[in-house]
């Protein structure tokens, strides 16, 4: 999967966001299971999915912020 960048993560709507961090954790999941039976190959994607997944957070976190920016304008 190849990463993403913050900006293309804003250009995603909530549902969408959601459903890409669940799909990474997933992948991390899968990862994580690799590297305890010894199989997985490239030890640094397991640290690529995991910044994708703080990357991902982080601009999720930004639009609940940004609605009660918004909502408070308007008052």
């Amino acid at each position: 999967m190849p990463v993403k960048k913050a900006k293309d993560l804003r250009g995603m709507s909530s549902k969408e966001l959601a459903a890409h961090i669940r799909s990474l954790r997933k992948e991390l999941f899968d990862l994580r299971l690799k590297q305890g039976s010894g199989t997985l190959d490239n030890n640094q994607q397991l640290r690529l999915v995991r910044k994708e997944i703080a990357r991902a957070m982080t601009v999720q976190g930004e639009g609940g912020s940004e609605t009660l920016v918004a909502a408070e304008e308007e008052k």
